[in-house]
């Protein structure tokens, strides 16, 4: 058995990776949405689960962003508290796996930019046009908080170092019927990261501290564009014969990548698999047409509700459109119709271009996607 249940969330993540047999189930965890899915739609699913009297063999946190992480320190938040008023926790928690903003981008990193954060008046202006970096810092230094009072251990099966890279991970991760095997980030991609944030604190850094309001300003203005994403752990599931690549918010070129490095890829340079999970939310940001042509699938799952425009409506179109050129009859799942996917029927009929749009109903908490 492999199936893929995608919780409804709204502009994030949040996926339940079912394995295992019909009679004796398996649940993994990844990501757990932005604020109030946890209360809207996630926790249902787990106390049904739960309830079963199952637990979660894995969480994974693909990368410490509000709009993936939020939902899960609402969990661990929710076990702690019935844990120390002696209640029945909605679910158990084998293990967590999670890159911590420290380990990607470096310590001396985290440590400057918390430096810059903690200073008084525009510095924290500054700050709170970083793409929320500063909150991801903290929510993810909670959730692993969280996770040792809870005594989860945090990435118990890598070293060094616990890092979470193809590099580290040479093979697969095998849970019964389950293999994982880890396609991103590469150690190339973190160095590249930090280099990112090293060049950003040596534009940024000093008229910050200078304190000089005209110079703060400038910053202020370019700092969204600037400050670099955080690499997601991006995984290939196989079970009974299905693959499923769950890409997070990672880059295609950079899933690629890892791809090639775990050698995984045919002779021609390409691999299918039969769900691909679209990178982060279906940005023109992160994928280009050549992607689509490479990395191929039945089935693609996009979790977005049109927040930042996403999905982007070229991404779409050149989804069904290296569909039709390779003659490949695809489905594309959508957690929310929106603009984009509206559009998308207007301009590329179903039946003249081969593929199918499914929408999750409205109000629902959750559909599950059967591969096996």
């Amino acid at each position: 058995m492999l199936n893929l249940r995608v919780i409804q969330a709204e502009q994030g993540d949040c996926l339940v990776l079912e394995y295992g047999t019909a009679l004796c189930p398996r649940y993994i965890l990844i990501d757990g949405g932005p604020n109030r899915i946890y209360g809207d739609h996630l926790q249902s699913v787990l106390s049904q689960i739960g309830d079963a009297g199952h637990v979660l063999d894995l969480v994974v946190l693909s990368h410490v962003d509000d709009d993936h992480v939020n939902g899960l320190l609402d969990l661990m938040g929710d076990l702690q508290d019935q844990h120390q008023q002696g209640q029945q926790q909605t679910i158990g928690i084998e293990e967590l796996w999670h890159n911590s903003f420290s380990q990607t981008a470096g310590p001396d990193v985290e440590g400057r930019f918390q430096a810059l954060a903690d200073r008084p008046g525009a510095s924290r202006d500054l700050m709170g046009r970083t793409a929320q970096t500063g909150r991801s810092i903290r929510q993810g230094d909670q959730l692993t908080r969280l996770a040792g009072a809870l005594d989860i251990p945090i990435n118990p099966r890598f070293s060094p170092g616990h890092l979470i890279t193809v590099d580290s991970v040479s093979e697969a991760v095998m849970l019964d019927n389950l293999s994982l095997r880890v396609v991103g980030p590469t150690n190339d991609n973190l160095d590249e990261l930090r280099e990112d944030w090293l060049e950003w604190l040596a534009k940024y850094e000093q008229p910050v501290l200078s304190r000089d309001p005209e110079e703060v300003e400038r910053a202020a203005l370019a700092a969204d564009s600037s400050v670099p994403n955080l690499s997601s752990i991006m995984l290939l599931a196989e079970a009974d014969g299905k693959r499923l690549l769950l890409t997070g918010d990672g880059r295609g070129d950079h899933l690629v990548e890892g791809l090639e490095r775990a050698r995984l890829l045919e002779c021609d340079g390409s691999l299918h698999v039969d769900l691909l999970k679209v990178p982060h939310h279906g940005s023109v940001r992160n994928v280009t047409p050549d992607f689509f042509q490479t990395v191929t699938a039945d089935l693609y799952v996009i979790s977005a509700n049109g927040k930042h425009d996403n999905p982007d409506l070229d991404t779409l179109r050149w989804m069904v459109e290296a569909a039709v050129a390779q003659e490949r009859p695809i489905q594309i799942f959508v957690t929310n119709a929106t603009e984009a996917t509206r559009q998308l029927l207007l301009e590329y009929d179903p039946s003249e271009y081969g593929y199918e749009l499914i929408e999750m109903a409205q109000g629902e908490h959750s559909l599950i996607l059967e591969m096996a």
